[in-house]
C-alpha cells in the first residue's frame, strides 16, 4: 500500500542497470585491444560530462562526437565511431526485472518506462523483453527534462493518466529515487535484488 492507503496499481521501471545493462567500461573494452585505450574511450565518451547534455536533449549526437573526439588520441576515433554506434547491441537485457515486469502485467499492474537517455535509446528498447509490455514510456532526450527533476515524474503520469500516490518507481540512483517521492510517488532503489521491488508492492 502506498502513504495514505492507495494501493500501488502501476510500477515505473528505470531503463539503465534496471532492465537493460548500462557499463561505460565494458562497453567501451569491446570496441579497443588494449586496457589503457578502452579507459581513454571511456573518459572520453560515456565518462563525459556531454553524456548527460545528450541525455537530457540539450546537444545532438554530432556534437556529442565531436566533444568526444576533442578528448581522445585521434588514432581512436574510429574505435569512437563504432562504440559509438554499436554499444547498445551490448547492453543486455537484466533477466530477473524483465521477467519481473512480466509477472506483474499478468497480475494487473501498469508497466511504464521513465529514462535518462537520449533519442536513440530505441538501439536499446529493441532488445529489451520488457518493452512489449510497457503501457507507456517517457525518454528525457525526447522531453528535455532529467531525473531527479520532479517535473519528469509528473509529466508521466499526466500523460497516461496516472495518479503519483498509485505509482511505485524503480531505479538504480538514489537521488532519481527521491526525485520520484518528491512528485508523490513511492520509490525502492533496485541494486540486484528484485525481491526489493516485491516487498515494496506488498
Amino acid at each position: 500500500m502506498a502513504a495514505g492507503g492507495k494501493k500501488i496499481k502501476n510500477v515505473v521501471f528505470d531503463m539503465g542497470n534496471v532492465l537493460m545493462l548500462f557499463d561505460g567500461p565494458y562497453f567501451s573494452a569491446q570496441f579497443t585491444e588494449s586496457e589503457a585505450d578502452a579507459a581513454a574511450l571511456q573518459h572520453a565518451l560515456f565518462g563525459s560530462p556531454a553524456w548527460n547534455l545528450l541525455d537530457s536533449g540539450t546537444i545532438s549526437y554530432d556534437t556529442m562526437l565531436r566533444v568526444a573526439r576533442a578528448h581522445l588520441d585521434e588514432r581512436l576515433w574510429p574505435n569512437l565511431d563504432a562504440c559509438f554506434t554499436g554499444w547498445a547491441a551490448y547492453s543486455a537485457p537484466i533477466e530477473q526485472t524483465n521477467a519481473l515486469a512480466a509477472e506483474l502485467k499478468r497480475e494487473g499492474y501498469g508497466i511504464y518506462l521513465l529514462s535518462n537517455a537520449g533519442t536513440r535509446i530505441h538501439d536499446q528498447l529493441s532488445h529489451m523483453p520488457a518493452w512489449e509490455l510497457m503501457d507507456g514510456a517517457v525518454v528525457s532526450g525526447e522531453e528535455r527534462l532529467m531525473k531527479p527533476e520532479p517535473t519528469i515524474y509528473r509529466l508521466l503520469c499526466e500523460r497516461y493518466g496516472l495518479l503519483p500516490e498509485e505509482c511505485l518507481f524503480v531505479d538504480d540512483n538514489a537521488d532519481n529515487c527521491e526525485g520520484a517521492r518528491v512528485a508523490g510517488m513511492r520509490a525502492v532503489r533496485y541494486a540486484g535484488d528484485a525481491a526489493a521491488i516485491r516487498e515494496a508492492l506488498a
